[in-house]
């Protein structure tokens, strides 16, 4: 080929030229992209694997979650109804203490008004015997004042 005899010749085979240079580049990142692109269905093969088992230890960490949690729960619930129990069972025993304190209380204090003379009584254990030979003792001088008095003789 002869060089270019006028501008427009010349601005055309460089033209010529750079297009030749941009179909080689062209070429050229056809191959990057299908490079890429075959990185990238790998990548993406890759993250599926990934994403599905990331999704199985998830589900095994949100299982054992539930299961602590409902262990907890129970817990908890069988705690608060042990203190439910208890608080209602002293609540129980309260009003019943003041129950059988109030009907007991008055039946009480008429048993110990009765006793009373009795446990005094009882308290002075000599005072029964004193009584039985204050009773001998006028029974035989009555005894005595028959025989010397009334007894024929």
């Amino acid at each position: 080929m002869s060089p270019p005899s006028t501008a427009r010749e010349a601005l055309i085979v460089e033209a010529i030229g750079d297009v030749a240079q941009l179909l080689q580049r062209v070429e050229a990142l056809t191959s990057a992209l299908d490079e890429a692109c075959q990185a990238l269905r790998q990548a993406s093969t890759t993250l599926q694997d990934d994403v599905a088992g990331f999704e199985r230890r998830m589900a095994a960490i949100t299982e054992n979650a539930k299961a602590q949690a409902v262990r907890y729960m129970a817990a908890q619930t069988a705690e608060a109804t042990r203190r439910a129990i208890d608080q209602q069972s002293r609540a129980m025993a309260d009003a019943a203490r003041l129950a059988f304190g109030a009907e007991l209380g008055a039946t009480m204090q008429r048993l110990q008004t009765t006793l009373r003379p009795l446990l005094e009584r009882r308290e002075r254990p000599w005072e029964r015997w004193l009584v039985h030979a204050a009773v001998a003792a006028v029974a035989a001088a009555a005894t005595w004042v028959l025989v010397i008095f009334v007894w024929p003789r």
